[in-house]
């Protein structure tokens, strides 16, 4: 079962010169760790930077240009990983132990991104392997969900499920608000 889109909402005190936009995400992590996210951009998508497709790899500063954005934690650890997807097909994972405490970067297969925008839409489905995420069967499974979205002026947005501090910082815990649990995974 795919979670029911969720509206991301930009950082009201980060400048933003770009179109309006609205912008959803989804995602279902199955038994094993193997899960999907789904974001959905509508507007003016001309008025954005979306990175041409490239050969699928592992790249770090996708953040600096438009791209796409989970967080996963186990409710009650520290520990957390961050996934970054382009949709170019370029992909990052980072792994910390505790509040932008590095960890050594997980081992995991390169995840599949599909792409693909129109004047109105900008779509990206990502899937990562078995592993990749906490089982939800252990535990409920705390999840932030994020966009980073650059305007043609280079101008960035900030866009996250919840936006708890003053300057964004999709870092903090106090984000990761979508809870997964066996309710909402797929055999």
């Amino acid at each position: 079962m795919l979670t029911a889109p969720l509206r991301l909402v930009r950082h009201p005190l980060a400048p933003w010169s770009g179109p309006g936009l609205s912008v959803a995400a989804s995602c279902i992590v199955h038994a094993g760790g193997a899960g999907e996210c789904r974001f959905e951009v509508a507007g003016d998508i001309g008025a954005l930077v979306v990175p041409e497709r490239a050969q699928p790899a592992r790249a770090d500063g996708l953040w600096r240009h438009t791209c796409f954005e989970v967080f996963l934690a186990r409710r009650g650890a520290p520990a957390y990983l961050e996934l970054n997807f382009a949709p170019s097909g370029r992909w990052a994972a980072y792994a910390f132990g505790d509040y932008r405490a590095h960890a050594p970067p997980p081992t995991l297969a390169a995840p599949t991104i599909r792409a693909a925008a129109t004047a109105a839409t900008l779509s990206l489905t990502a899937v990562v392997g078995p592993g990749t995420w906490p089982d939800p069967t252990g535990g409920e499974v705390e999840v932030g969900l994020a966009a980073v979205l650059e305007a043609t002026d280079g101008a960035l947005g900030y866009f996250a499920l919840l936006h708890p501090a003053e300057r964004p910082d999709f870092h903090d815990r106090r984000g990761f608000v979508l809870t997964l649990d066996h309710a909402v995974t797929a055999s």
